[in-house]
């Protein structure tokens, strides 16, 4: 064991054991019987559903206890995805900092995420200086892959990503437009070998998650609920408004569902299976 980093966070054994039903085992084996990794959603929000004051605006929301639950569960994916709005607002490491884990008190690279960053379009505009990349160069998480819809990916962006480890993943678009389909996605990451992906945000991607097309490929859905109130205007975790003969129903409802106090914040587990 090295010595661990100023940054290291703890998740005691005592507090983890109510997440297990919700995680990929720890042992993982490979089920060729699904072509998609076992899929989480999860993200901090407010009281008002929010995750950031304004779009592109880091907004502290977690306390010290969920902060370091959170890294815990990254600890327990093969793969960490945001969109690329989150990529380009906030500069994020997508690392795990749980004491324990590769580049945190381990040698190598067990325990770290693989990063996905969903970029249709190419726009992030990324240099070797980004945080995520200054991480897997000083062994503390994983340079990214990035999916895209472009045959010819910027070359110059190429060339960083290939350095550091990572690399761009060219799919097909849905018909007719720029948009990736999610299924498309999820079966991407399993054809890499990657056997669960942990969806971190931002609200465009969950949001369009949460939708019944999709949610039959979730598997988990863990919330962080801050006890504040962010006020209008905020950015908002809202699924599309469904309607049955002409009402409104509900969107989406989970299921099995447990709720934790950590700290200020309660944690909040469920899932959409049908038993």
């Amino acid at each position: 064991m090295s010595s661990l980093p100023k940054d290291a966070l703890h998740f005691p054994a005592a507090s983890r054991a109510f997440l297990d039903s919700y995680l990929p085992p720890i042992e993982q084996v490979l089920d060729d019987s699904s072509p998609y990794p076992f899929t989480t959603v999860t993200f901090a929000t407010s009281l008002d559903s929010q995750l950031a004051l304004s779009p592109g605006t880091q907004t502290v929301l977690s306390g010290p206890q969920s902060k370091a639950m959170t890294h815990y569960l990254r600890s327990r994916h093969d793969a960490i995805l945001v969109g690329v709005g989150t990529a380009v607002a906030d500069n994020p490491g997508l690392n795990c900092r749980i004491a324990g884990v590769g580049g945190y008190g381990s040698e190598g690279l067990e325990g770290q995420p693989r990063p996905i960053i969903i970029d249709p379009q190419a726009r992030w505009n990324f240099t070797d200086n980004h945080k995520i990349f200054q991480l897997a160069k000083d062994g503390k998480g994983r340079a990214p892959y990035i999916i895209t819809t472009l045959s010819d990916p910027p070359s110059e962006q190429a060339a960083i990503l290939e350095k550091a480890g990572g690399k761009y993943i060219t799919l097909a678009p849905e018909p007719g437009s720029n948009k990736l389909e999610w299924r498309d996605i999820l079966q991407a990451l399993k054809a890499e070998g990657l056997q669960s992906v942990m969806i971190e945000g931002g609200a465009a991607v969950i949001n369009v998650l949460l939708v019944p097309e999709y949610l039959p490929v979730i598997n988990s859905v863990i919330v962080t609920i801050a006890p504040t109130w962010l006020g209008e205007g905020g950015v908002v975790v809202s699924p599309p408004r469904r309607t049955e003969e002409g009402k409104a129903i509900t969107a989406a409802r989970l299921r099995h569902v447990q709720w934790h106090p950590f700290g200020e914040d309660v944690v909040l587990c469920g899932d959409f299976k049908d038993s």
